[in-house]
């Protein structure tokens, strides 16, 4: 998943984008919401987190301009303001979700995983189609409850594919939104991944959880199971 984080504080920044690329997310970082503004309307984020106080533009008109611009992305809101009215007016600007100054990492990443998941039309996170369930919270995968061990970059394909089930996956959308910008961009790669996966789901092949669309890309095909 593609994070973008706007945070003017250099230190907090820095810790941020470090947390969450070792979680294995692409991370875009900006100090400042112009700077903001533009990766979050030019490049194909899945959640952001914001800070209300940046230098030039507040934050809550950086979340009504992309917002203005049709950018539909989950937001949660960092900020050392802890008024309720301020807590309304950053939602009501477009925000999802609201988090005050000092803050745990790991509630941020509880946070940030559940605006993903529900932007998914997942209320759990347990993602469960067909004998596979994918665990967004502690990710990992098991089959009819036995575990699957992937790699992170394994893990980050299947995650993307399941969370957009029957939807038609192109190879450059997928990279978009598993690379960080100066990764350098192998279609080879991405399919070596997916031929690991295909094998470790579906060792047997009565599943084919993953179809190839040539010259179109993956598409998931289990159903999900309630």
């Amino acid at each position: 998943m593609r994070i973008l984080i706007v945070e003017d504080e250099a230190p907090l920044l820095a810790q941020l984008r470090d947390f969450f690329a070792a979680k294995g997310y692409a991370v875009d970082a900006a100090a400042n919401a112009r700077e903001g503004q533009y990766l979050g309307e030019e490049y194909p984020v899945d959640v952001a987190i914001v800070d209300l106080g940046l230098p030039d533009i507040s934050g809550l008109e950086l979340i009504r301009r992309w917002r203005a611009a049709g950018r539909d992305f989950p937001i949660l809101i960092l900020t050392a303001r802890g008024r309720w009215q301020e807590k309304v007016e950053g939602l009501e600007a477009g925000a999802d979700d609201y988090l005050v100054k000092p803050f745990h990492f790991e509630e941020v990443w509880a946070r940030i995983n559940a605006l993903i998941r529900r932007a998914a039309g997942q209320a759990r996170p347990q993602v469960k189609h067909g004998p596979i369930t994918l665990d967004t919270a502690a990710q990992t995968v098991t089959r009819d409850g036995e575990p699957v061990a992937l790699t992170a970059f394994e893990y980050k394909v299947l995650e993307y594919l399941m969370l957009h089930p029957g939807k038609v996956v192109s190879k450059a959308e997928l990279t978009e939104h598993l690379y960080d910008q100066d990764f350098e961009r192998d279609s080879n790669v991405l399919e070596v991944f997916v031929g690991r996966l295909r094998r470790k789901l579906d060792p047997d092949g009565t599943l084919q959880p993953i179809e190839t669309l040539r010259g179109r890309g993956y598409r998931w095909t289990l159903a999900e199971r309630r």
